[in-house]
């Protein structure tokens, strides 16, 4: 027997062959019966609506493929194995379709194709899954905001390069870490947007002879806008890319504000403590307190990361053609990165919500902390009338010999500073010891820092206060988009309901 023979052997001779099951068919027939079965129904009920309205079947066939659709049984196929009896779900359902209403049934495919059937099924299901992910991201935003709101007046130092840059407070970090994920959900709404078009009736490239209605199509389905381009329709895959870029920049913005949350977790740096449900006790060393609920958001927000990262390569260099097959591998990743996406924004909003902030260590730092001394030589240029850059060099004259001396910045002396001035402008200051201590004052710092989009607390609570109106608009879409979705699906199953029993 030579190696050919072997492979039939070992394979089987006719399609599928062995191994082709076990890695493409059946793990896309498992993904399909748990994610695509119910829009595969909704699209094959809105198709009958449309063909008996435009009068390509009569209304006696509308009945009977409406009773056949009517007894499929969803939950046993979703108990079903992959057997290769069929190639895939579609055909399955196609054909119990034929069995409860023979040769009729088969009208139901009329002016349509796989092609724009499953791209239109996947965009159902990225546009139910996007809904998801944004309600969490929204629950994480109205937790970070309250987060901000009660600690618009905690005094911390703010870092650039990992080093200690000026004060500020740790209502302006988080607000800047909202801002970043308020542009994360704009990008999932527009990814959204782009997602939610129709493409039936593209039929497999070029639409139909039959004068089928698309935009009736979209609106049964519930969709905003018809892709119009027949070819761009069951070819063009960017909304798939869309999403899995919105969905990977925010797994990339969240996982740096973690990295921030576990370093201000360490013993050393002591600023905040996770609460109790989100750590875990060292199984030899009593006294640790591990943040294990940073440590897995992290990790799994890199593997969210990854799973888009994997979506947008398996599209590059993709023909730009019918690519149905090729999104049956691809779909499943963009929903694994969207679910991991979802659920840490939902435990990160109980994590932030429920830890402790050690305020009086934060201020202490700070006012020991050089990040104060911007501060110092700005008010030189108001106190003296010299220019920025004379102040900065006599600053930072002051700091090198106070830092040599072990001085913390709060110790820091008016003849320290007179002494840099002589050297750098040939005279002492007209600054005085009072003005000194409140330039070096880390609260008056961030007080003072008024400026739009500054940290101090007035500043502070007017952004939390836009930023929250912003919030209610985007709650206020989601729920609309939420709505707009399950009235379409609740129409097509009366419709199709009355005509069973009819």
């Amino acid at each position: 027997m030579d190696y050919r023979e072997r492979i039939f052997q070992q394979e089987g001779a006719s399609f599928p062959g062995r191994t082709y099951v076990e890695a493409v068919l059946e793990p896309a027939f498992n993904e399909a019966k748990n994610h695509l079965l119910e829009p595969m129904m909704a699209i094959n009920k809105a198709h009958l609506i449309m063909l008996r309205e435009q009068e390509l079947i009569t209304d006696g066939e509308a009945r009977m493929i409406a009773r056949a659709l009517s007894g499929i049984d969803l939950d046993e196929l979703r108990r079903s194995s992959y057997t290769g009896q069929f190639e895939d779900l579609f055909f399955q359902v196609e054909s119990r379709l034929l069995e409860l209403a023979p040769d009729v049934a088969g009208n139901l495919h009329l002016a349509r194709s796989r092609n724009d059937m499953g791209i239109t099924i996947y965009r159902m299901v990225l546009r139910e899954k996007l809904l998801v992910t944004l309600a969490s991201a929204l629950y994480l935003k109205e937790h970070l905001l309250l987060f901000a709101h009660e600690h618009a007046e905690t005094v911390m130092i703010g870092y650039t390069h990992t080093q200690q840059a000026q004060p500020t407070t740790m209502a302006h970090y988080m607000l800047a870490a909202t801002d970043l994920l308020s542009r994360d959900i704009k990008r999932l709404i527009q990814a959204y947007h782009t997602c939610n078009r129709s493409p039936m009736g593209a039929a497999a490239l070029t639409t139909s002879g039959f004068a089928i209605s698309r935009e009736r199509m979209k609106e049964l389905l519930g969709f905003d806008e018809l892709v119009e381009n027949s070819y761009d329709a069951v070819c063009g895959a960017d909304y798939l890319g869309e999403v899995a870029t919105a969905v990977q920049l925010a797994a990339i913005n969240l996982g740096r504000t973690v990295q921030d949350m576990l370093l201000w977790c360490t013993q050393e740096f002591a600023g905040l403590k996770v609460a109790s449900p989100y750590v875990q006790i060292s199984s030899i060393m009593p006294q640790k307190r591990n943040p294990v609920s940073f440590e897995h958001m992290r990790s799994l927000l890199s593997s969210c990361a990854g799973n888009a990262t994997t979506v947008l390569t398996m599209m590059h260099n993709t023909p730009f053609g019918d690519i149905v097959d090729t999104e049956d591998d691809m779909q499943p990743y963009a929903w694994r990165g969207m679910s991991v996406l979802e659920q840490m924004y939902r435990l990160m909003a109980s994590v932030v919500g429920t830890m402790e902030v050690n305020k009086d260590v934060l201020l202490e730092r700070a006012k020991e902390s050089y990040a104060t001394v911007t501060e110092l030589a700005d008010t030189l240029v108001r106190t003296d009338r010299i220019s920025f850059r004379k102040a900065h060099h006599i600053v930072s004259s002051v700091v090198k010999e106070a830092m040599s001396a072990g001085l913390a910045a709060n110790q820091i002396s008016l003849e320290l500073v007179n002494r840099a001035a002589q050297a750098v402008i040939g005279r002492g200051l007209v600054l005085t010891a009072e003005e000194l201590a409140l330039a070096l004052d880390p609260v008056h710092f961030v007080a003072i820092r008024k400026l739009p989009g500054g940290p101090s607390p007035d500043e502070i609570k007017r952004m939390i206060g836009e930023r929250q109106r912003a919030w209610q608009e985007e709650a206020e879409w989601l729920a609309q988009a939420k709505q707009s979705c399950t009235a379409a699906a609740q129409k097509l199953d009366q419709m199709t309901a009355e005509w069973s029993v009819g």
